[in-house]
């Protein structure tokens, strides 16, 4: 059987698909696709009729312009699941720090947000506030090229390097921008994020921005490649400076103060409740990470090369995420930060990314790095994902799901050590591949036998660890099996 989620990741997402250009029935097979690719599978049905495309010759399918081989759209829409209808439509409006966002999504401080006219068509699209690229007195001149990816088996972009720094505007251009953006988009929320070198550039810049129509502030605490010292993450890595900055900022404005982490730090807390003690609202983290992305081996420069030179920089991207909700947890947690709203980001894509940062305990989501790769339209999968996933679970508002897992993460020495799970084996789905014998074998406790061509268990020396599952690639093994007392436990 054709798995939904490999394909669709296959698909390159084009601006106007020729699939959906060549449907003669005015069906949408791009935008079903790419709802299937952003774990939107039981609402891809909304854009076609699968009996319809059961019996259609294909016409998209000819059309697609892969390089590879055309898309299987045919059977992708002939294994969707039952369309989702919403029971009730949800509210995924919010409230962050006293001001009213009609959903969670935001960009964040970087390129997707740096200028009016990108702005606006994200507001357009649906996106309900933008972080717009920090603003300073600083006119940085930046290097070319300044992006590059890691890839891994075929997926070219988990994670992605940049060195672009603040705004390269003048600061007059960029403040005519904010009163701009505000003026033709009042319901939309504009943050601004500012980065002084000095009390008064702080001061200055708080002033600015305020006057400007800006409804809120973040301070750029965080930013791990400027050129100069004393600024982004250099400040963030140290409470005086942070709790210091944030107090100026709140003496000069009215508006809500975020200030931004740096995730270059072994604990969170300690900065951020040192904002939280200058008078910041909220604490929106994580920024990108310190890192070196690789060594070309032939030319020994790493990526990307500025005339065969390169330094740290910051990294983000899908593979961040783990970390970014280890950041968002300690914050949640935090005794000290218990008034303070949160604002998550780090490696957000897809819907349930990002219903993960709100479980964890944030009531906004900023988003750049899948911008990048799969522009403004992404903000509909995201609204229509949480929207379904509501519906399904009889929640009405966002604010009902703000937290709601941290309760299930516990230290470590609290954890159930008396019990194991067997992996349960599906060998009509088994293919002989012996990738968990390999795995179990050489990382394991050697408790997998190949009999008959199939994967079998030894009960007797598996410890329940489960590495065969997430080695297996026909979803072959499962963790389904009952959780017992550990042998030799009464």
């Amino acid at each position: 059987m054709l798995k939904l989620t490999e394909e669709s990741a296959r698909c390159m997402l084009c601006e106007k698909g020729k699939c959906t250009a060549a449907c003669p029935n005015g069906f949408d097979p791009s935008r079903a696709v790419r709802a299937i690719r952003f774990e939107n599978e039981n609402n891809a049905g909304s854009f076609v009729d699968a009996d319809v495309c059961a019996k259609c010759e294909g016409f998209c399918e000819k059309a697609c312009i892969h390089y590879d081989r055309p898309i299987r759209i045919k059977q992708m829409f002939a294994q969707l699941p039952p369309q989702t209808l919403l029971c009730e439509e949800p509210d995924l409006s919010i409230d962050f720090c006293g001001v009213h966002c009609e959903n969670p999504f935001f960009l964040s401080s970087s390129i997707v947000a740096g200028d009016y006219d990108m702005c606006a068509r994200a507001f357009e699209a649906g996106w309900a506030g933008a972080v717009f690229k920090t603003i300073g007195f600083l006119i940085p001149d930046e290097v070319s090229p300044r992006f590059s990816s890691i890839g891994k088996e075929g997926t070219p972009f988990i994670g992605f390097k940049n060195l672009e720094q603040i705004s390269d505007h003048e600061t007059a251009y960029n403040l005519d921008v904010l009163r701009r953006l505000k003026t033709n988009y009042p319901s939309k929320i504009i943050v601004a994020s500012i980065m002084g070198q000095s009390d008064e550039e702080w001061i200055k810049l708080s002033k600015l921005v305020t006057e400007a129509g800006a409804d809120m502030i973040e301070c750029n605490f965080s930013c791990p490649h400027m050129s100069g010292n004393g600024l982004g993450s250099d400040v963030g890595q140290d409470p005086v400076l942070v709790k210091r900055y944030t107090k100026l900022v709140k003496s000069v404005t009215h508006l809500p103060v975020l200030a931004k982490m740096t995730p270059n730090i072994g604990n969170m807390e300690p900065p951020a409740i040192a904002a939280a003690q200058g008078g910041a609202d909220g604490i929106a983290a994580i920024n990108t990470i310190k890192c070196i992305l690789g060594i070309d081996t032939e030319t020994l420069v790493s990526s990307p090369s500025i005339n065969g030179k390169c330094s740290v920089s910051g990294y983000s991207g899908k593979a961040v995420k783990p970390i970014a909700l280890r950041f968002i947890h300690d914050l949640a947690k935090c005794g000290h930060l218990s008034d303070v709203a949160l604002s998550g980001m780090g490696g957000i894509e897809t819907w349930h990314d990002a219903l993960e940062f709100i479980l964890l305990g944030c009531r906004n989501v900023q988003v750049t790095t899948a911008v990048m790769q799969y522009g403004y339209r992404i903000i509909d999968d995201l609204t229509l994902g949480l929207k379904t996933y509501m519906s399904q679970h009889g929640v009405k508002t966002v604010s009902e799901l703000v937290g709601t897992a941290l309760a299930q993460l516990v230290p470590a020495d609290k954890l159930d050590r008396s019990t194991l799970v067997y992996p349960a084996f599906d060998v009509s789905r088994c293919i002989g591949c012996a990738r968990c014998f390999i795995s179990c074998s050489d990382a394991g406790h050697q408790a997998i036998t190949i009999t008959d061509g199939k994967a079998r268990l030894a009960a007797a020396k598996c410890v329940g660890c489960h590495l065969c599952m997430l080695v297996c690639p026909t979803d072959a093994i499962s963790n389904k099996n009952k959780r017992i007392t550990k042998p030799g436990r009464s």
